[in-house]
């Protein structure tokens, strides 16, 4: 790695002034003969820089959908199988069928044609379940 600077080190390697009598200098730094120059300033640009960070923490990564979607199944298949053994039992919970709606409203990305045929039947055993409660919710 090379560096380059614009000051040039001057008197490096004279004799110093010990050795001789008479006039006694004081030590001078190099390069402070005339005013330091200062480097311009850039435009000042804070909260630009800022913002857009903000925003690509805010943006989910490749990973994380997945692993929303993952974790959305799985609550969805754990109350499908809690509604399988209120069947079995033969008392289904309305608040239970009431939260499988929901849910089911929130899992819909109709992206996959097989995928929301299924869900969609799941949703219309669930409204017929509601029904046979006299819970007729809203299609």
């Amino acid at each position: 790695m090379r560096i380059d600077t614009n000051n040039r080190t001057t008197g490096v390697g004279k004799s110093g002034s010990a050795g001789r009598s008479g006039t006694r200098a004081d030590f001078v730094p190099a390069g402070t003969d005339g005013p330091a120059r200062v480097a311009g300033s850039a435009p000042v640009a804070g909260t630009t820089g800022i913002d857009a960070i903000l925003a690509l923490q805010a943006v989910d990564g490749p990973l994380e959908g997945k692993k929303k979607a993952l974790r959305r199944g799985r609550t969805l298949l754990d109350t499908l199988d809690e509604i399988k053994a209120d069947l079995l039992v033969g008392q289904v919970s309305a608040e239970r069928l009431d939260a499988l709606s929901a849910m089911l409203a929130q899992v819909r990305e109709r992206s996959e044609p097989a995928l929301d045929s299924v869900l969609d039947d799941i949703d219309l055993r669930v409204r017929v379940e509601l029904a046979k409660l006299g819970r007729y919710p809203a299609p």
